[in-house]
């Protein structure tokens, strides 16, 4: 890699790696894991640099790789989640659900990953729902079913907490 392209990649994560980790926070609930998993997508980027450069949404690219890191990280915890449930209750670690508060990061921690992903691709990021669709692989029609879903639960996951 060049100075110019070494210059340009440097500028570029300056530009895109706060707002990357704050879209992340909120897939993944925990600013620490998001920041490990945007750094993880901009090391998968360095070598690739010079072709995804030359995208005409390059950030697209990085938006991309780090949801699909988010989504494996959780689909990987949901496994060891799993396991953990076997164990005697009292071996077993606390529920994070039963920590559940009432602010809306603590609302999108309880949607399932893939209407998370949308959610926040679509409100956070200012997606289209063609473009969320485009990113996840998924069809419209799904996308716009969980945008349907999410802004359901959310809705009343935000309203029990102003009555609880």
């Amino acid at each position: 890699m060049g100075t110019a392209d070494g210059d340009g990649l440097r500028e570029f994560y300056s530009a895109q790696q706060p707002r990357l980790v704050g879209v992340v926070s909120l897939l993944t609930g925990s600013r620490a894991e998001a920041e490990d998993i945007v750094q993880e997508a901009f090391v998968r980027l360095v070598p690739r640099w010079g072709k995804v450069s030359r995208y005409d949404a390059p950030e697209a690219w990085v938006r991309l790789v780090a949801v699909r890191l988010a989504a494996n990280r959780h689909r990987d915890r949901s496994r060891l989640t799993g396991l953990f449930h076997r164990l005697p209750r009292e071996q077993a670690a606390p529920d994070p659900a039963e920590a559940y508060g009432g602010d809306l990061e603590q609302a999108l921690a309880g949607l399932p990953m893939p209407t998370r992903q949308v959610v926040v691709l679509y409100y956070v990021c200012d997606l289209s729902v063609a473009q969320v669709a485009d990113t996840l692989g998924i069809a419209e029609g799904t996308v716009k079913s969980r945008l349907a879903r999410g802004r359901e639960a959310l809705g009343a996951a935000l309203r029990s907490d102003d009555h609880a």
